[in-house]
């Protein structure tokens, strides 16, 4: 999405003018991008009068177009600045810079990762070259313009206040291969920046190059199990961006470290939904068995993930055995010996449970058992996903484990994740989804752009039928529903049964219990999943049935543990509870099955709610969004960003 763009010319009309940093908080608000972040004011302010700067001591045209701030697709990622017209050869490329006001820095062993004063403390982060690197192949992946008419994104970073005397630190022999790919350039380097970007952008295009990428067709987002295969040889299918590349090379430097020293680590990677916690876990894995030959497994609390990922890798002739081996149950530790894995990766943490077995009589605790058994563990963790309650999985849970089993916990900051790469890359929809269903109040939720696809259905009917339209585009669109009907079907195939009966002639079978690949069966749109089936994958649509269980009552969102269906266990022991702690635990994981079911679509989010009054509450909600956006003049990019995801 271009939020400010224009020609150099327009661009040097608004930096003359001295109100750039005006001109671009204005535009992101009719974007409907509140900004309120006074440093990012200033460092438009400083930056880009700089690159006026770089712009205007060359040869470069006045048709050169730029953009600033260019939100890069299906993510929520933005790009500082972009150059682009053609080169000498009348070649069409586009020059990605990568801006920081930073003064110094300091070097690490990790590659790509350097340390750095930001967000008011030292912390680690990706190396600006490496985030103009990351950025440039991330567009370069979803833009099918980029790829169709062979434009060249070209990465760089330039920090025009760092100093000579601490270069050091950025050119350090880690960071060689990046800085090859992705040059830096400082303070007083303005003519080498100047005359690297002539090489690739002297004159402007005759079409708009910027608008056309903004227009071009989006390319699908991956799902982690469709590459799943490809990645486990080594395939570059994800590029990590920002605060997950940190994540990364902060989990290997432990685990190097570990087998250095024969020490014992415990790595706490914290990240909502879509945040790519799964890819990161995976990627990781890959890199483990592959590349440094560890005994390494990728351990998930959720059989479904499991299940589809064994039958993905049985499709690329992968051993079952070898496939089992990486992706176990975290219930299969209790017999470990201590340190048998070097590392166990764990996805999902926030879904351990104390007993293993399947009447939980084994073992002692999943979180003890697993620190136990590997010199690294790593655990990705979301605790706004905890929805039953045998869920023990908590950061302070685990911390305290570690401590007992004399593992030096690694967390905090540097390992959390926060862009979001589903849910058409909106971290505004997360906030708004948190708001609606009473999770917490998010001031960000006005953050929401409504580029994705959410609507409230009054017939339930039409809403399979919308979604059956998108399932069959690549059967990647599926119905759930909160746990408030009865499993009748479980052990019967008569078709003329059904679990679920709603109003306007709706019935539907849950998913059914023949197999354990429901999200990937080709035959099994017709039948509804539930948490256990959809929680640790994704779709392009999600149908999401709310059940009794959460209503609108008296002005707000209420739940009611009463409703649920006796089948359902992930209330066992607290139905009936009254205290404040069991009522509030109730509560949570109530809210929260429905905050996770609502995030497992890439493009858009289907919803009906037996509960009328919720429905209303719901597209009223929605409604009022859509009309600030309207009334900020920006309903025309909605409609177009909503269009281009659908040809996508």
């Amino acid at each position: 999405m271009l939020v400010y763009s224009g020609s150099k010319k327009d661009f040097d009309a608004d930096i003359e003018n001295r109100n750039i940093a005006d001109v671009i908080k204005n535009c992101l608000f009719e974007h409907g991008i509140y900004d309120d972040n006074a440093s990012e004011y200033t460092a438009w302010e400083n930056s880009l009068v700089k690159m006026h700067e770089v712009l205007n001591g060359g040869s470069f045209q006045d048709d050169v177009q730029v953009a600033v701030e260019y939100e890069i697709p299906q993510t929520s990622k933005r790009v500082d600045f972009l150059i682009a017209g053609e080169d000498d050869s009348d070649r069409k490329n586009v020059v990605v810079v990568e801006l920081k006001q930073w003064e110094e820095a300091h070097h690490t062993e990790c590659n790509g990762i350097i340390s750095a004063f930001t967000g008011n403390m030292l912390r680690s982060v990706a190396h600006p070259s490496y985030q103009a690197y990351s950025y440039a192949k991330t567009i370069e992946n979803f833009c099918s313009t980029v790829q169709d008419e062979h434009i060249r994104m070209v990465p760089c970073a330039y920090l025009h206040n760092y100093r000579k005397s601490k270069l050091g630190e950025l050119t350090y022999p880690v960071y060689a291969e990046i800085l090859e790919d992705s040059p830096v350039f400082i303070k007083n380097e303005e003519e080498k920046l100047r005359k690297f970007i002539a090489k690739y952008v002297r004159k402007g295009t005759k079409e708009n190059l910027l608008v056309s990428i903004d227009h071009g067709k989006i390319r699908p987002s991956k799902a982690l199990q469709d590459v799943l295969a490809d990645m486990m040889k080594g395939s570059e299918e994800f590029t990590l961006i920002d605060e997950q590349k940190v994540a990364y090379e902060l989990i290997r430097e432990k685990i190097r470290d570990a087998l250095k020293d024969h020490g014992k680590y415990t790595v706490i990677v914290e990240g909502g939904p879509g945040t790519g916690k799964s890819v990161v876990a995976v990627k990781l894995l890959a890199e483990l068995i592959s590349v440094m030959k560890l005994n390494a497994c990728y351990a998930t609390k959720n059989s479904a993930p499991r299940e589809v990922y064994f039958n993905k890798l049985r499709q690329d002739r992968c051993r079952l055995n070898y496939v089992k081996n990486l992706f176990k149950s975290t219930g299969v530790f209790t017999d470990s010996e201590p340190d048998d894995f070097d590392c166990i990766i764990v996805d999902e943490a926030h879904r351990l449970n104390e007993k293993s077995g399947m009447y939980r009589n084994k073992g002692e605790n999943q979180i003890k058992e697993i620190i136990n058994a590997s010199r690294v563990s790593v655990f990705f963790i979301d605790e706004d996903q905890v929805v039953t309650s045998r869920d023990i999985g908590s950061v302070q849970e685990i911390k305290k484990w570690a401590a007992l089993c004399g593992s030096r916990v690694i967390a905090g900051e540097d390992l959390h994740l926060t862009s979001q790469f589903r849910c058409n890359g909106s971290t505004g929809y997360i906030a708004f989804l948190d708001d609606l269903l009473g999770i917490r109040k998010t001031a960000n939720a006005r953050e929401f752009d409504m580029d994705f696809d959410i609507r409230v259905y009054d017939d339930p009917v039409k809403m399979r039928e919308d979604l059956r339209d998108a399932n069959r585009i690549n059967n990647k669109a599926r119905m759930v529903a909160g746990y408030c009907y009865d499993w009748i079907t479980k052990e019967s195939n008569d078709a003329t049964v059904n679990d679920i009966e709603l109003p306007g002639g709706f019935k539907a079978q849950w998913n059914f219990s023949n197999t354990k690949t429901w999200a990937i069966d080709a035959d099994s749109f017709n039948q509804v999943g539930c948490i256990h089936t959809s929680q640790g994958l994704e779709f392009d649509y999600i149908g999401v049935i709310i059940g009794k269980d959460l209503r609108y009552e008296n002005r707000k969102v209420i739940t009611d543990a009463s409703k649920r269906s006796k089948n359902d266990r992930s209330l066992d022991g607290l139905k009936k509870k009254t205290d404040p702690d069991s009522v509030a635990k109730t509560d949570r994981i109530i809210r929260n099955t429905y905050r996770t079911l609502m995030t497992r679509g890439q493009k858009g989010c289907y919803i009906y709610c037996e509960d009328t009054e919720l429905g209303k509450y719901m597209r009223m909600r929605i409604e009022q969004r859509q009309k600030q956006l309207k009334n900020s003049g920006y309903e025309n990019i909605i409609n177009q960003k909503l269009k281009v995801a659908e040809d996508g």
